[in-house]
Parts: C-alpha cells; sequence; structure tokens
C-alpha cells in the first residue's frame, strides 16, 4: 500500500505539477478565482493591518493574482513548474520553493494563506504539520485562513469539467471525478482526464490519479487549537455551480 507522506512527497512527479504546469492557465483560468480571492482577502484583513500575506501551496499563483493589489506577497509552492507559471503571472512577488510541511522562511507575516493545496495533507500529522508551519509564519496577532475542497460531514461524489482556449491556438478540455473508497479512512480519490492541442493541432491526453485528504470540521478546528490558534469556521456562500466549503480561521494571539 502506498504510503500517503509518499504521495505527498511526490506529488510534484504528476504530470499536473510537472510538464503540465505550462498549461494550468488554460485548465484553470486565472479569471475563476475572482470571487473566492474576494473571500479570502476579506478573511484575511480581519486580523486588522494586513500588509503581507503568505500563501503555502501557491501553484501557479491563480488566486495569488487577484490579491496582488491588495497585499505584498510571498508565494511558496512545491513544484517548481508550477512557481514557473506564478512568476510570470505575478512578477511583483517573492517566491520560494517548499514543502509546507516543514519549509521554514525565517520571516512571519501579517497572514498566512493556505488554499485547496491543503487537500494534499492526507494525514492528520501532514495536517498537523502544515498548521504548525502556519503558525510559524504568522505574526502575533495575525491570522491563517486554511481551504479545503471538502470536510467530511458534506463531502459528496462529484464530477466537473472545464477548460479553455489560448489565442495561439492552444486548447484544454477536462474531465475531473471525485469519491470516496473508504468512508473509514482520512482521503479520497480524484482521477482527471485531460484532452491538450498544442498550437500546431496535436492533440494529446493525460490521465491522473491524486490522493486527497478529509477531514471532519472538529479535527480542523481541534489541530487549529493545538498549535496555538485561536480557530473558526466560515461558510463559503459562492454564486454559480461552484460547491460551498468550510474556510477555516486561526487567530495567533496578540
Amino acid at each position: 500500500m502506498t504510503n500517503p507522506t509518499q504521495d505527498l512527497a511526490s506529488r510534484v512527479e504528476h504530470r499536473f505539477y510537472g510538464d503540465l504546469a505550462p498549461w494550468w492557465p488554460l485548465i484553470s483560468p486565472p479569471g475563476e478565482y475572482a470571487e473566492e480571492a474576494g473571500f479570502a482577502a476579506d478573511l484575511l484583513s480581519a486580523g486588522g493591518q494586513t500588509r503581507t500575506v503568505l500563501e503555502l501551496g501557491s501553484g501557479g499563483g491563480h488566486l495569488a493574482s487577484h490579491l496582488a493589489d491588495r497585499f505584498g506577497l510571498t508565494l511558496v509552492d512545491l513544484s517548481e513548474p508550477m512557481l514557473a507559471v506564478s512568476r510570470a503571472l505575478n512578477p511583483t512577488a517573492t517566491h520560494h520553493q517548499g514543502d509546507m510541511r516543514t519549509v521554514r522562511l525565517d520571516e512571519q507575516f501579517d497572514a498566512v494563506l493556505i488554499h485547496d493545496a491543503i487537500d494534499y495533507m492526507t494525514t492528520e500529522d501532514d495536517l498537523r504539520a502544515a498548521i504548525e508551519t502556519a503558525y510559524a509564519h504568522v505574526r502575533p496577532g495575525g491570522i491563517a485562513v486554511l481551504v479545503p475542497d471538502d470536510v467530511a460531514e458534506s463531502f459528496e461524489q462529484r464530477t466537473a469539467h472545464g477548460g479553455s482556449d489560448a489565442a495561439d491556438g492552444r486548447a484544454v478540455r477536462y474531465l475531473e471525478w471525485s469519491w470516496d473508497p473508504d468512508p473509514s479512512d482520512s482521503w479520497t480519490i480524484t482521477t482527471y482526464t485531460f484532452v491538450l492541442r498544442d498550437a500546431d493541432g496535436v492533440v494529446e491526453t493525460a490521465h491522473e490519479t491524486h490522493r486527497l485528504g478529509l477531514f471532519p470540521r472538529d479535527t480542523w478546528l481541534r489541530l487549529l487549537t493545538e498549535a496555538g490558534f485561536k480557530a473558526s469556521a466560515h461558510n463559503e456562500l459562492p454564486t454559480g455551480n461552484d460547491h460551498p466549503r468550510t474556510w477555516f480561521v486561526g487567530r495567533r494571539p496578540a
């Protein structure tokens, strides 16, 4: 059986985060992040004077691109190819390669954000380590915001599809399918199928399977509290067809 921690460590070996990274702006265009970025900005600002934000697991920087005009951003991701995408999109941000469980920048920020990359924490130990990293980087009085795609109480099997076209003739279409093989454990499965058309019209397909963490609300709140945060949960009310998520907020005592 595959060790979940090894799954996390090898995440950059997925094509999704390797040679397919340049396709990310077409797979999930930055414009699709505007609404949730607004929700994130409001929570990040709830800590008071929020000027600097560290995002752990920042990926291609699509969420960050909507925050750059409000905050000074430092972006950390495990995948160097995804960081390259983000550097092109967010030239004013500081970028570092690192694992959200272990990275230490010897710097504190007004706020720390961990978007859906937190889903790659498939064990409680991994989730605890990521939360401890967030706490280590939040100044006293600051705030951390963590955004899993799902919590155990509300997870449902689902499918999604999307993709977009580029002006140079490239295009992507994808199908995403998520399910929980064993509700008694702490992870689910999401599979992706991509159809990629390059500028010359050559079509390639790619398939990936990802293991993602799934924890009850109480586990999130307990681990945040154990790390030293004052923890709370906030329900997102998105428009359109997006499923609502629970956003977890940790306030570090002043």
